[in-house]
């Protein structure tokens, strides 16, 4: 039985998809359509689609778009050619990838559009971040994405927007990867990569012209159990610089609320950050982030509080990891040492989970002030949000009591 259940997973499917697809929007006579190309690689001189779907038995295609364009207002199709996660180089196959690599490769890059003018590395796993940084050199901001969450990070999908170097290709090699993506691999990369036989190495050289695709739209479309469609534009966060943000103010009862202090440039740099991080983060969800680097994310919760809960106690559990990996290279749940438990429990709490000072980010507003609380309970000094609740001003008059700051941004950034 147990080798039978892991043949499903190495199992190479036919699939039954066409060589090519059309998508046709009808407006009375005005008719436009895409055309699509289904995506092939000869992997061993065998010709070879997408391995499966999100779970063996499930056949799938990808498909990149080759010709068409399209305008729905705001919404226009990105000229064909300009390809992403939808043409990858496939540089070594390991097992050759399927649809959660390359959707977990799509969402990894829609983060990294944001950041290009430093290094920056973002690490997906199940289609959600789970480390996310920006530093100095490659190596470094792949070693704070790694150690925000090595747990989550372990076969995740790493997207970084520099040419990979040895020693960024090293810290890779000395975790479990599935899938490495980069614009380009600096001698000697490739040498440390042909070691880990399964490891998915991809090259997209339009990662050095991510800044384009920002503020792009396109269509998006959503399958229904009946076969119906959605079709909606894409999401374009409209905060992108300290000057599209609001320091949060509102009026309740006839009463004028505002924000007492300002947020300081460091602030405002790990709200922005936060931000667009949290564009790719399943809803709901709350993030923390500091110095550039995510803290604690929550995903994909049916509450505000109950997901600022869950990103706080992931900041507490993985930081112990970190600090416990750091000294003894040993997992944090395989240590016996109560003794050394203790110590890294008793840091970790002093440190708050490393929330101090931290940036709360929610995809939406909080309806009332205990979403906030959580946060503010463990130090954090800024808070990014949508605003417009009735209750706006309850957060606001909790973050005047903590002396944190508050700025809005007029946008939901609500991912499903």
């Amino acid at each position: 039985m147990a080798e039978d259940l892991k043949k499903m997973y190495r199992t190479i499917m036919d699939d039954h998809f066409p060589p090519n697809m059309e998508i046709s929007f009808v407006d009375g006579q005005k008719r436009q359509t895409l055309l699509y190309e289904k995506v092939v690689w000869v992997i061993d001189d065998v010709q070879k689609g997408l391995r499966y779907g999100e779970n063996p038995g499930q056949e799938a295609a990808l498909y990149k778009l080759a010709n068409g364009n399209l305008a729905l207002g705001e919404a226009r199709t990105i000229q064909p050619g300009q390809y992403l996660a939808s043409d990858i180089e496939l540089l070594q196959s390991g097992k050759h990838p399927g649809k959660t690599n390359l959707t977990d490769a799509d969402n990894s890059l829609n983060i990294l559009r944001y950041f290009t003018d430093k290094p920056a590395v973002v690490i997906v796993k199940h289609n959600n971040p789970c480390g996310v940084a920006r530093a100095a050199s490659l190596e470094e901001a792949y070693t704070k994405a790694n150690m925000a969450d090595r747990v989550a990070a372990f076969g995740g999908c790493i997207a970084v927007n520099r040419a990979v170097d040895k020693a960024t290709a090293d810290a890779i090699a000395n975790q479990y990867a599935e899938v490495v993506v980069a614009p380009e691999f600096e001698e000697g990369a490739m040498d440390i990569f042909s070691k880990k036989k399964n490891l998915r190495v991809i090259r997209i050289g339009n990662i050095s012209r991510l800044q384009s695709f920002v503020g792009e739209r396109f269509v998006e479309f959503k399958s229904l159990i009946d076969g119906g469609l959605i079709a909606q534009w894409s999401f374009v966060p409209q905060a992108r610089s300290k000057e599209d943000l609001k320091l949060a103010e509102c009026e309740y009862k006839g009463k004028t609320y505002r924000i007492k202090r300002e947020p300081t440039e460091q602030e405002y740099q790990d709200m922005l950050f936060g931000w667009l991080v949290e564009s790719g983060v399943t809803s709901n969800s709350v993030i923390y982030a500091k110095d550039e680097v995510t803290v604690g994310i929550g995903t994909g919760e049916q509450d505000r509080v109950g997901v600022a809960e869950i990103a706080r106690d992931k900041a507490y559990r993985k930081l112990a990891d970190r600090y416990c990996f750091e000294e003894l290279n040993i997992p944090y749940n395989e240590l016996s040492d109560e003794e050394k438990k203790k110590e890294i429990d008793q840091r970790v709490a002093k440190e708050k989970g490393g929330l101090i000072g931290a940036a709360m980010v929610s995809d939406a507003f909080f309806p009332f002030r205990d979403g906030v609380d959580v946060g503010l309970r463990e130090g954090i000094s800024a808070v990014i949000q949508p605003g417009g609740s009735l209750n706006d001003y309850q957060a606001i008059e909790a973050c005047n009591e903590a002396d944190a700051t508050m700025v809005y941004t007029g946008q939901r950034s609500f991912k499903h």
